[in-house]
This record gives structure tokens, sequence and C-alpha cells, in this order.
């Protein structure tokens, strides 16, 4: 009870700390390839606090290290961001940000720069309470999640040599703990046809034309994808369409649909592309169905391809790693957190869907903030959160031993 109540003070004293430095971290705008700002700013405070260890890697991802022990545990956040679309949405400058007694505003402030301001005083707190145990706790500041989930930890894992016992994700669960998420692909249909001039189109092929059938065969398939209890339906949209043709006054020679495709537990990628190639308006049109992929270079520069396509995943209940979290947030805070999962993707499409490491997720913030204007966090999360990854190696450490 006595060490308890020490977290809980320890992390409520770092209020006006979090606070400033989150404040900082969405002053510096932060989108996918445009990061190095940030990383430098993080660093600062990680070297402020205490970390035993800062990293910046070959891609831009910033690894600070706390402890020396056998067990690593590594708790991860993605440092981008998302633009801030249309500003007259907004209701205050999205990097300027705003402050009262309960709420943080800003571009980021949810999703998830929030997370990577509870993880660095949660590393602090966890330093000078001695909650180690026998762990080495990794922070990773990551980069290029909002365009390419997942490609950070790719490299983390496969360049850095870096395989965590398993992985917390601080993206935004209203600090509940999340055990899972719906995959995703990026497919692309590709219809071809010939030009003429608009006054005859009978003299040409229009590849407009061809993809309006598919289109519609696209929107009922949505309503026949593969079902999860728990993960839910998968699901399609067409997120985007586009042509070409000499001028208005001609017939398009080429059409192509973006499909945001998400994936359920037992869908597969290569299913998931046939069930399109499938589709009769694409048999008839002799479409083109491809999956995109990535490669863009990182904020260092870094070029790291990778196809776009991002797996499904869930950690059972009873997993150790879940199990810690629900007993971390009992021993600190008196009650069961609700265990959930993510609407929406993450890293952990990568840390345990490609390559099998348990992840788990507790964070400040909400999805629902994700990605919208006015987007805001609430001070009494992230001192909650805080205080939870501070006691989340002492936890493992005494259910591992």
């Amino acid at each position: 009870m006595e060490l308890r109540k020490e977290i809980l003070k320890k992390a409520e004293s770092y209020r006006p700390l979090i606070s400033k430095f989150l404040r900082d971290i969405i002053a510096l705008p932060s989108q996918s390839s445009n990061e190095g700002a940030v990383v430098n700013r993080i660093a600062q405070e990680m070297e402020k606090v205490g970390f035993d260890r800062i990293d910046i890697d070959p891609m831009g991802n910033i690894l600070g290290y706390v402890g020396n022990g056998p067990r690593l545990i590594a708790m991860d956040g993605h440092i981008d961001t998302v633009d801030v679309g249309d500003p007259s949405l907004w209701t205050f400058d999205p990097y300027e940000g705003f402050e009262d007694e309960e709420r943080i505003g800003g571009r980021g402030a949810s999703d998830q720069k929030g997370g990577m301001a509870s993880m660095v005083y949660g590393a602090k707190i966890m330093k000078e309470l001695g909650l180690l145990g026998d762990c080495t706790v990794l922070i990773t500041g990551t980069v290029q999640e909002e365009d390419c989930d997942g490609l950070c930890w790719q490299y983390i894992i496969e360049e850095d040599k870096i395989r965590p016992d398993f992985v917390l994700l601080t993206e935004p669960t209203a600090c509940r703990v999340y055990r899972g998420q719906r995959g995703r692909m990026e497919i692309k249909v590709a219809t071809k046809g010939v030009s003429c001039h608009g006054s005859a189109p009978e003299r040409g092929d229009n590849a407009i034309y061809k993809m309006a059938p598919i289109i519609l065969e696209l929107r009922a398939l949505h309503e026949n994808l593969g079902y999860d209890e728990f993960l839910g339906r998968g699901s399609l949209t067409v997120s985007e369409i586009f042509f070409t043709s000499p001028s208005r006054c001609a017939v398009a020679d080429s059409c192509a649909i973006s499909i945001d495709r998400r994936l359920t537990i037992g869908e597969t990628w290569e299913e998931a592309l046939n069930q399109v190639r499938r589709l009769p308006g694409v048999k008839a049109s002799s479409a083109d169905v491809s999956l995109y992929s990535y490669a863009r270079p990182s904020w260092k520069g870094l070029v790291y391809p990778t196809d776009c396509y991002f797996p499904a995943w869930v950690v059972e209940e009873d997993h150790i790693a879940c199990r810690t979290l629900v007993e971390a947030h009992r021993k600190l805070f008196g009650e069961d957190p609700l265990v959930d999962k993510w609407t929406f993707s993450t890293n952990g499409v990568s840390i345990m869907g490609r390559y099998g490491i348990p992840c788990v997720g507790f964070g400040p913030g909400h999805e629902e903030q994700a990605h919208a204007p006015n987007e805001v966090t609430w001070k009494d999360e992230l001192v909650k959160a805080a205080a939870l990854y501070a006691a989340v190696p002492y936890v493992y450490s005494n259910m591992k031993s």
C-alpha cells in the first residue's frame, strides 16, 4: 500500500512537468518523415530526467533506456502526427495549442504525443522508486506510423535487432487496457480504356465506366466479410479515385481506386486480394488488383520499403503481458480496468502481427480525438498513465519470479 501511495504521489507531483513537456512537443510540427525537431526535444527531456542511455537509430526512431536487467520491456509511442486538415475547423492554433485546468489541446495531444509525455515521466518514477526489478525498460518514440504503421518496428526488430519480452503500446485507450486490433491493407484497382473526343464517346473505351460496376460490387462485398467475436467484422471502403484523360472533352483512358481494407482475425491478405479479383466487374474489365507499397524516406533520409499489409493481432486475456497491466491497474487504482480493443491500427501490426512479440495497450487520450480538429487530451489521464507505466516493470518482475 505504501508503494502504491508513493507512485501516485510522484506521478501527481510531475503533473506540471508532464503538461509542459507535452505542450513543447505539440508545438513542434511532426508529420510523417518530418519528426527531427520533436525527436531532438524528446532526447533533451530523456537526458534531463535521467535516462541511462539514449539512441537515435538510422531510421530516426528515438530509443531511451532505463535499468540494466535481463528482461526487456518496451513502451512505444509514435511521435509523428497527421496534418491539421482544414484550419477553419479549429477553434485554437493546433501547434500553439491551449491548456486549462483539465485539458491540453493541439495536434497530437491524444494521438499520440500524450503517451510519450507520460512514458518519459513514468520512466523517471520507476528509476527514482527502484521499480525496475530485473527489467530493462526501453521507451521508443517511433516515426512514420501515420504513413505506414509498424514500419518503424520492422526496422527496430530487423535492423536494430531488438526483441522485447513484450511491448506496451501507448496509443490512446482512455486509460483502458487494449489487447488487439483489426489489421488493414491498402489495395489498388486499375482499369484501362482508350481515349477519344468526348463528342463521339463511342469511338473510345471509357475506363471510368469500367470502374463503376466494380465500385458497386465492392460495396456489396463489404457486407459479407469475415467475423471474429472479439475484433468484429472485416470491412472495406473505397477511399480514393483517380483517372487520366487528355482533357475534360475526352473519354478517360485510365481509372484507379484505392481500397481501405480492414482485416479481422482469420482473414489473409492473399484471400482479401482474391475476393476483389473474383468480382464480376473486375473480371469483365480485366482490371488489375494489387497491393500498394510504401517507400518514403524517413526524416534521416533512410528508405525502408514495405508492402502496405498490416496484420490483425490479439493477445489473450490470460497472457502475462495483459495480466501485468490489469494487475498494475488493480494495485494502483483499486479496481479492474476495462479490457477492450482499438478500432484503429497501431504499431502492433508489426510487433505482434508480423513478428509474434506480444503487445498490450494503455494510453492517455481518446480514440475519437485522433485526426480530428480541436484535438485534446486530459491531464488526469496523463498522470494516471505515468503512474501505471512506472509500476509495470515492478509488477512484471514479481509475476515472472
